[in-house]
């Protein structure tokens, strides 16, 4: 079955315009809109399938759509969530990207189950949404970069949030700083991962790839990177965990090896889940709003769906929280 991507290559424009014209969106000129409907019909390209023919109506439900519904980061987002939309009278379903084109997550966007959708899901592709927009349609897209007219982006500020975690490290004495990362497809590990090279950089302090590795914001992640970064027998002063959940999971790693948090080693974290302040020592790191940006995508939705003029983009800040696993070194 032809997608968007084969029309948009077809067409030769990219994929966010083979969507404007396939939404008959005045973004585009009518000689582009022709060319790609043209491409469209000759791929038998069908836009979302058969419910793209339903007749649409209200269901007063939004869906909420998480890489994993399982993870402790993800409970103050859907706090924020659920409690703008009963404060509205509309019904929330949260689930979770698991089984990728197969999964509800998908059938709930293409097929237009729900009002609005917001997405947190990085293994939900760009060509997917960008396939499901509509007006009338909003779709607020977490931690992503879309630039599209019918799809919202609400961001947390990775990069400075990336760079004052690793500033704080530099600023306490440590100078060999590692970085456990997410996975390498996310976005916001990425912009982290940015932000931790500007501070080196800042700094006059070379980047070391040896100690770069991946946890894939897993509990169980952390704690084997942090045992193949222990094994390697050059320990660094500091390590960056590009989230929490890895981050205790090293922390274990650490204490099987009998180095000490923080007199041996230093380490932060990154989003300040619940746990991070009841483990031993408690964990510094850089709290994101994890609530507010749950709040503030459900409103959107609202605003868009009462057709308000709202802005496409909106960045939310971090703030670093101190705590024990940070010594200083000065």
């Amino acid at each position: 079955m032809a997608t968007i991507k084969d029309v948009a290559k077809l067409s030769g424009v990219a994929v966010s315009t083979a969507s404007y014209a396939l939404n008959n969106s005045t973004k585009v000129s009518e000689e582009t809109r022709k060319k790609v409907l043209d491409a469209a019909k000759q791929l038998n390209y069908q836009k979302n399938g058969l419910a793209s023919d339903l007749k649409r109506t209200n269901t007063n439900t939004i869906a909420l759509i998480l890489s994993d519904l399982s993870g402790p980061y993800y409970s103050e987002l859907i706090k924020g969530v659920q409690d703008v939309t009963s404060t509205n009278g509309y019904d929330l379903i949260a689930c979770s990207s698991i089984g990728g084109a197969q999964s509800t997550a998908i059938k709930f966007l293409k097929e237009k189950r729900v009002d609005g959708v917001i997405i947190l899901a990085h293994n939900i592709t760009d060509e997917t949404i960008l396939e499901s927009t509509r007006e009338g349609f909003p779709i607020v897209v977490l931690d992503r970069d879309i630039k599209h007219d019918y799809v919202l982006q609400v961001e947390v500020d990775n990069v400075e949030g990336g760079f004052q975690a690793t500033e704080h490290l530099i600023r306490k004495g440590h100078r060999n700083i590692a970085y456990i990362s997410g996975p390498y497809n996310s976005h916001d590990n990425e912009l982290r991962f940015q932000g931790f090279k500007q501070a080196l950089e800042k700094h006059d302090i070379p980047y070391r790839s040896k100690w770069k590795t991946s946890g894939g914001f897993t509990r169980e992640g952390g704690y084997k990177a942090t045992k193949m970064l222990i094994a390697q027998q050059d320990i660094p002063q500091a390590i960056f965990y590009a989230n929490d959940e890895m981050a205790i999971g090293g922390l274990q790693a650490l204490s099987e090896k009998n180095i000490r948090i923080p007199e041996d080693l230093s380490i932060i974290g990154f989003d300040d889940i619940q746990l991070a302040e009841y483990v031993s020592p408690p964990l510094t790191t850089m709290r994101q709003p994890k609530y507010e940006a749950g709040a503030l995508a459900v409103h959107l939705i609202f605003q868009k769906l009462a057709k308000e003029e709202v802005d496409p983009y909106y960045k939310l800040t971090t703030e670093l929280v101190e705590r024990k696993s940070v010594k200083d070194n000065k």
